[in-house]
């Protein structure tokens, strides 16, 4: 068994590895606190698996089940965040699948584990036999009145303006993932330098384990591609792919690629039989090297654009009439309607998971639907990629959205992607910002969010501006930036390559932000600022504070009482602390509702006239209700000021009747007087 550790932080990491899951190709166990991962690495294309087990914080699961069941949202993300970093670091052919499993088997509510798991995956990858252009270390950067804090705990974030996971190797950044209250691109970039010095010193603890402990590694023999095959496919192809690659668009594109395909098989096929798969792979090569040649050369794109310049940009608001907020953005051939709902508290979404049951008030889903693409599926709920997407954009708009205390409304905002040529994600954000503008929610300012691309051979490189679909397939690098006028709100940066230098990561972020106040610009002139009134649509919502003791009055047995107030049409939600929170569309349901609110809450006081409703008759008087629920005896004698000789000569059950409160006794019975307000 071999342990090591490194001081982080102001806390210790621990890495420990020959004592649980001998069996896999690599396995660490990795401490910090009492945040405990255990991570996997086995042969198995890669496979990330992280997940969280109730009992690492003290808990059984809430399902029906009582056991883990499909991943959560949290569970997804911290995947993808795992995934990202690794992924280029294995050998292009490598002929074996592999799946890094991360269990999380303690957790002490202030250190995450997902940075935790990345290190796990690394080390254990880097001790295994499976090639990996390791080790890699990953910090979670914060920045707290002006300083940087490496890997703050949960409690130190809600105090820090920003947020960044940064992975990387002993000398280059591999991964970048987060979000920030509007920060500078400097600034941003000082963060990933005192990142990148945590970093170098979680590579050299990995080091040393692997020195200690470290299995051979695979030899992976590479496949000798036949000279002849080449030059043949070469001569049919190259000259058609350079026509077919400077095709402005997607489907035409693909169009002509398609069928210089279909021909070059059916021209090799007698000469080469049951060569399709190394025909195919030459194809791509021709076409990914002619695309990086016409950018590192020609300075130009396969659309025409410059390498700085941004795709055509449209912009419509209240596309949809009956929406509380919608918007369409198209930006060349990625388009995403994008829609803005508000709500109560009662639609707020519950999340539940280590951190414990928490209840969302904005939230952003994102729906790839397969004709986005052209293609057939089937589906089957939002996957891996859905929710990342829709993450990076929820987390971009965060920093503008209202507080709960200034306006006290759920918001959830939906961005189906209707076209798809990359930077979906960051369609949505520029999307949902109108849309929330078209609410009439006041956000603070108009959010975009942009793409950068990266074609690299050498030292010789080239940064391309909101990339396209074939940009990003063949390229190095998507960079998604989204932001406003004065800063980022969030990030996420994945390579292709095994790591990028400070300095290119600096020049991408000045070129997105080039970008980014082009695409606001054009945003302004379709909606500027929020509309001055909520949607026609968007419910109304009013606020009634009771005291505690009378929840059970408003709720009644059962929920009778609130059952009948919601008659009205309004929505009654009644929270612990006795707040009362009254949606409608229209004016008059909320009124009504808090009028019986009200009624029922309110206390009788002596001397004060109410207009009460005869309830009951007896021979000696009549009970008269004259709040909801309350009622007191109108006795014979205060009936009149003449004498009656029976109750139902004067009111009958279900008369209206004005009385005054003369006497509430000690039990909260009541005594009222009609012929108190007659004159004599």
């Amino acid at each position: 068994m071999t342990k090591l550790e490194l001081e982080i932080g102001g806390r210790s990491l621990s890495i420990e590895t020959g004592k649980i899951a001998k069996q896999a190709n690599g396995a660490v166990w990795v401490q910090y606190g009492d945040t405990v991962v255990l991570v996997t690495a086995c042969r198995m294309p890669l496979i990330v698996d992280y997940r969280e087990k109730a009992y690492a914080g003290g808990k059984i699961p809430g399902n029906i089940f009582k056991r883990e069941g499909r991943p959560s949202e949290k569970e997804t993300l911290s995947a993808r965040l795992i995934d990202h970093p690794i992924r280029p670091m294995f050998p292009k052919k490598f002929p074996y699948e592999i799946q890094v499993y991360v269990s999380v088997l303690s957790y002490d509510g202030e250190n995450d584990a997902d940075v935790l798991g990345l290190i796990g995956a690394s080390a254990a990858l880097s001790i295994s036999d499976i090639p990996f252009a390791g080790p890699m270390g990953a910090v979670r950067v914060g920045r707290i009145n002006g300083e940087f804090v490496a890997n703050p705990t949960l409690t130190e974030l809600d105090d820090s303006d920003l947020e960044i996971m940064v992975c990387g190797t002993a000398d280059s950044i591999v991964s970048v993932e987060g979000g920030a209250h509007e920060i500078a691109e400097q600034d941003l970039v000082d963060a990933l330098a005192f990142g990148h010095e945590c970093i170098a010193e979680l590579v050299k603890l990995q080091e040393q384990l692997v020195a200690e402990v470290g299995k051979e590694k695979l030899v992976i023999e590479s496949e000798e591609v036949d000279p002849e095959l080449s030059q043949a496919v070469a001569e049919l192809a190259q000259e058609r792919i350079a026509e077919a690659n400077r095709s402005p668009l997607k489907e035409e594109r693909q169009e002509r690629i398609d069928a210089i395909s279909a021909d070059v098989l059916e021209s090799l096929a007698e000469r080469f039989p049951d060569s399709e798969k190394p025909i195919k792979a030459e194809l791509e090569a021709l076409l990914k090297a002619d695309m990086r040649t016409m950018i590192l050369k020609e300075k130009r794109r396969i659309d025409g654009r410059a390498l700085d310049a941004v795709r055509d940009v449209t912009c419509e608001n209240t596309v949809l009439p009956r929406t509380h907020g919608s918007a369409l953005f198209t930006r060349g051939q990625t388009q995403a309607l994008c829609v803005a709902t508000l709500g109560t508290k009662l639609d707020e979404r519950m999340a539940d998971d280590l951190q414990g049951k928490r209840f969302k008030s904005y939230y952003l889903d994102y729906n790839f639907p397969p004709y986005s693409v052209g293609e057939v599926r089937f589906e089957r709920g939002p996957g891996r990629r859905d929710i990342g997407h829709g993450h990076l954009a929820e987390r971009a708009l965060e920093p503008v959205i209202p507080s709960v205390e200034s306006f006290p409304y759920t918001i959830r905002l939906v961005s189906d992607i209707t076209e798809s040529s990359s930077s979906s994600s960051m369609a949505t954000v520029c999307g949902c910002s109108l849309a929330l503008m078209d609410a009439g929610i006041p956000v603070k300012t108009a959010v975009c969010g942009t793409g950068v691309g990266l074609v690299k051979e050498g030292d010789e490189y080239e940064l391309l501006t909101d990339i396209r679909d074939a940009e990003d397939f063949l390229g190095d690098m998507d960079l998604k930036v989204a932001g406003t006028k004065d800063g980022i709100t969030a990030i996420q940066m994945d390579i292709k390559i095994q790591g990028l230098q400070l300095q290119i990561f600096k020049e991408a972020l000045d070129r997105a932000k080039e970008g980014r106040d082009k695409v606001l610009a054009i945003m302004d002139e379709c909606l500027s600022e929020a509309r001055p009134e909520l949607s026609r649509w968007a419910p109304r919502i009013e606020f009634v504070k009771i005291d505690q003791s009378k929840i059970g009055a408003v709720i009644g047995p059962g929920g009778k009482t609130i059952r009948e107030i919601e008659k009205t049409g309004a929505t009654v939600n009644v929270d612990e602390d006795g707040t009362i929170t009254i949606a409608s569309v229209e004016a008059g349901p909320a009124e009504e509702a808090r009028r019986m609110i009200e009624g029922i809450t309110a206390d009788a006081e002596v001397g004060k006239e109410y207009d009460g409703v005869v309830k009951r008759v007896m021979p000696f008087g009549a009970f008269v209700e004259i709040l909801p629920g309350k009622e007191g005896l109108l006795h014979i004698s205060e009936l009149a000021h003449r004498r009656v000789d029976k109750v139902e000569d004067v009111v009958g059950q279900g008369d209206k009747i004005a009385v005054k409160v003369l006497e509430i006794d000690t039990g909260g019975k009541m005594r009222l007087s009609h012929k108190a307000l007659l004159k004599k």
